[in-house]
């Protein structure tokens, strides 16, 4: 609920101008009425119509500057006269009548593009950018008569104290932690542009290779063409850039121009070389900020690199992202270099500010009687994977042989899918995954590619069932497991359904080995007692969640130790906005957000993508591309990897799906 003096925001219409306070309606939606803690909002303009909260907002300079905004972002394509030149007659008109030489007819001929553009456009941002000006047209026509008959310039025109924070988005760059520019690299592949595709990705996105293969793609969720048929193929679009940048041997293709290492003394320590301590170091170097990042493992890139299989992310793909960011002169990374409290304390010491970017990598129990992790059989799904994937990627340790062995993995998410993934190929006789839920649950959680491959190499999935004990032999090896079966009760009180135990319905099964899955937790014995940094109920740090600064001044976190086990695109748009945050903390000696940042925020409250929305003017019926995968015979007993990504002709194919559904949104402060 937000208050409002005047709304038509998402069909909505609420007058309160002639009305006592105490009578005022309230919008329905999470309105930006503070822009940020100690600044109030006092209008909010966008594609889907204007809300106003200060009456004394000038409109006109508003859906001038709002107009601006169209022309300043340059989105309009140029492939349609209505975007390209409609905008700017828009403009213009509109700038005609703030400064006070308008004419009736002005307002006439305003109308006219505006419709013309809502009809003819090709893209949503020619479509959109005429709805508030038309609102303002329509029902505040007395100020815009009283500018034209007295020939005066509109209330605030020549005020430059008052702020028009613009900021472009679309359905899919609001749903993506990282707030990716997928129509721009989509744009990209459409055009055979992979340079300038994979340029774009790279403004917020440096792992293009990791996040083109193992994202689970939230945006395709929130993707305006699902409205139409299905939601375009979003992550697989993404690898083609960075696979062009590789397989061609091009040297790399940065954002922006790559500054020299600063000489002024200020320097960032990053503990963890993981996503999201690769994505801090990336976009502090780029700025040529001194960043020394220190990592446990022996080898970089954290839990990609020693948790997610080589059949999903192989190895030399997530290298060359590891590469890009070490290849900035601001940038060292150490490896085999554990942080425990003392050493934290002395890198506290040495630098300006420290970014915990460490993950969660002690796994957390399954909670049935009897569980001992010292129990031979109880094997952790992270010291399982470990072993896995440094024998497979590095040749480090020992390959893993599970030949005639019965495999029980108990979760639901990404880390149980490897765990049982990987069983299969290292010869496990049968592989059975428990999880409290249903299959729905599971794809949600992971993806129904990853569910649905599993299935085809023989996983055998028990849902609704969780581990009431584990039965240990004579020699206090791992026996078998009694499992629990349960059933889903409507919950009397309303909300989600309950999970309820079926009596007499336990079975038991016999298995050599039992993986749990369930979560991770962080280690937090580097922390020194005495800083007694605050953490979450969950045991993570604890942070505001928009800077990323915990309790102690200087002490940044970001990623799983923060928020807890998390996907890697999370992960990096937590980093990408941490090291924003110390970049201005280095010279300002305190934390803040750029207006690009507070929008962002903004906008992700108030939902950009509308899932009822009627979306007409496509062609329907256009189906999404698949790309070519391994079949279940050629993958099963390798590492190689499984999905082949799109053929040129498809990836043009599917980047053609796309509608480009940029927005522009703008704050007056």
């Amino acid at each position: 609920m937000a208050k409002v003096y005047f709304s038509t925001w998402r069909g909505e219409f609420i007058d309160n101008r002639d009305l006592p306070v105490e009578e005022h309606k309230e919008s329905q939606y999470k309105l930006p009425e503070t822009y940020e803690a100690d600044r109030d909002s006092k209008a909010f303009v966008g594609w889907d119509g204007l809300a106003i909260f200060d009456a004394d907002v000038d409109v006109v300079k508003m859906i001038t500057e709002y107009a601006a905004k169209y022309q300043e972002y340059s989105e309009a394509c140029g492939r349609c006269a209505p975007g390209r030149w409609g905008g700017k007659i828009l403009h213009d008109l509109l700038d005609k009548i703030a400064r006070g030489e308008g004419a009736h007819s002005d307002v006439e001929h305003l109308k006219q593009i505006a419709q013309s553009m809502q009809e003819t456009s090709k893209c949503e941002i020619g479509k959109t950018v005429p709805n508030p000006i038309l609102d303002v047209l329509e029902h505040f026509k007395p100020t815009i008569d009283a500018l034209i008959e007295e020939q005066k310039p509109s209330k605030y025109y020549n005020d430059d104290s008052i702020s028009y924070i613009g900021k472009i988005t679309a359905p899919c760059m609001d749903a993506c932690p990282a707030h990716v520019d997928i129509p721009a690299y989509i744009e990209g592949v459409k055009d055979l542009r992979f340079d300038n595709s994979l340029a774009a990705t790279r403004q917020t996105m440096p792992l293009a290779h990791t996040c083109g293969r193992v994202c689970p793609h939230p945006c395709e969720d929130e993707c305006r063409r699902a409205n139409v048929d299905e939601p375009v193929s979003i992550m697989e679009l993404k690898r083609l850039g960075a696979d062009y940048e590789t397989d061609h041997g091009f040297d790399w293709f940065h954002p922006d121009e790559v500054k020299e290492l600063k000489n002024d003394g200020k320097k960032v320590a990053i503990i963890g070389a993981g996503p999201a301590g690769l994505t801090a170091a990336y976009y502090l170097g780029l700025e040529g900020i001194k960043v020394d990042i220190y990592e446990e493992l022996p080898v970089l890139g954290g839990e990609v690199a020693v948790g997610v299989p080589e059949y999903r992310m192989p190895i030399d793909k997530y290298n060359v992202d590891i590469d890009l960011v070490a290849s900035l002169p601001a940038v060292d990374i150490y490896t085999n270099h554990r942080v425990d409290a003392d050493r934290l304390k002395e890198i506290d010491g040495e630098y300006d500010a420290t970014l915990l970017a460490f993950g969660t990598r002690l796994s957390k129990k399954v909670r049935a009687k009897n569980e001992r992790e010292d129990m031979p059989g109880y094997w952790g799904a992270i010291n399982f994977l470990d072993q896995i994937n440094l024998w497979e990627k590095y040749k480090i340790g020992s390959p893993v042989d599970l030949t005639d062995k019965t495999i029980v993995c108990v979760g639901g998410g990404f880390t149980s899918m490897d765990v049982v993934r990987c069983s299969v190929r290292a010869n496990a006789k049968k592989i059975i995954m428990l999880y409290r839920r249903d299959e729905q649950t599971i794809i949600n959680n992971t993806t129904y590619e990853e569910y649905h491959e599993a299935v085809e190499e023989g996983v055998e999935f028990i849902f609704f069932s969780s581990i009431e004990e584990i039965i240990e032999d004579e020699n206090g090896h791992l026996k078998e497991l009694k499992v629990n079966r349960f059933e889903m009760k409507p919950n009397p009180d309303g909300g989600r359904p309950k999970l309820e135990k079926i009596e007499g319905a336990d079975f038991y099964i016999e298995c050599d080995y039992l993986i749990p899955a369930v979560s991770q937790s962080a280690d937090l014995q580097l922390l020194p007692e005495e800083w007694e940094v605050e953490l979450t109920s969950w045991n993570t740090l604890l942070t505001d969640g928009k800077t990323y600064m915990t309790s102690r001044p200087g002490l940044f976190a970001a990623g799983d130790c923060e928020y807890g086990p998390m996907t890697i695109v999370n992960a990096v748009g937590q980093a990408k906005r941490a090291a924003s945050v110390i970049a201005r903390y280095l010279y300002e000696g305190k934390t803040s957000l750029s207006d690009e940042e507070i929008m962002e925020d903004h906008l992700r409250k108030l939902r950009v993508y509308d899932k009822e929305e009627k979306v007409t003017g496509w062609l329907a019926g256009l189906a999404r591309e698949k790309s070519e995968v391994l079949g279940v015979e050629e993958r099963k007993d390798n590492n190689k990897e499984v999905n082949y990504g799109f053929t040129q002709d498809q990836a043009i194919a599917e980047a053609n799906r796309c509608m480009r559904c940029y927005y522009i949104s703008m704050a007056v402060v």
